[in-house]
């Protein structure tokens, strides 16, 4: 029986999860399967992959071919380099503790380079969000200023039309006051 090593979708639309599992070549992508080694979950950066690796050590080992997806997936997580650095050690080129020595140092340096992904993501999303609140601080104080020259424009239109109702008044007042006319004296209520 040949079998595949294959992705198994699960997930809503637009948000796929998929599960790494063994099948018969025949099989459909998401019908019966022999063994689930993992999961691969693509939506998260950098992709976040479960594998079971003595497991999936063992069925490369013994001939299953993998999609292109799920060997790019089984190269990244090591499971070729350990399958060839087996055999080296098969071949008697060094030794099983060598093995696991070359196999170790590739890890951890593979590591280190994950991790400073992860922080340079980090450190580019805080320089996004402190960029994001100057430019917010920036359009806010604009708006601020235009608010307060309204208001002072307000504050000084309502200043004139009082200054005008005033002068207004003063001169409808001065207009009804009784007017002399030459040679003539008025009478205030006063000297009456």
């Amino acid at each position: 029986m040949a079998t595949k090593i294959r992705l198994q979708r699960h997930g809503r639309k637009g948000y796929a999860f998929y599960s790494i599992v063994i099948a018969d070549v025949r099989a459909p992508r998401d019908g019966k399967f022999t063994e689930k080694i993992g999961t691969y979950n693509p939506n998260t950066n950098p992709a976040t992959v479960d594998l079971k690796f003595d497991r999936a050590l063992y069925w490369v080992e013994c001939g299953a071919q993998p999609t292109d997806t799920v060997r790019n997936i089984l190269s990244d997580e090591g499971v070729y380099l350990m399958k060839h650095l087996r055999g080296g050690v098969k071949k008697g080129a060094f030794d099983e503790a060598a093995c696991q020595a070359k196999f170790d140092a590739w890890k951890a340096d593979k590591k280190n380079g994950l991790n400073k992904l992860v922080a340079k993501n980090e450190a580019d999303k805080k320089a996004a969000e402190a960029e994001r609140m100057k430019a917010e601080k920036k359009v806010s104080e604009e708006i601020a200023k235009k608010v307060a020259e309204k208001k002072a424009a307000e504050a000084l239109a309502k200043a004139e039309a009082e200054a005008a109702a005033k002068a207004e008044e003063a001169a409808e007042e001065a207009a009804e006051a009784p007017q002399a006319t030459e040679g003539e004296t008025v009478e205030t209520p006063a000297e009456a």
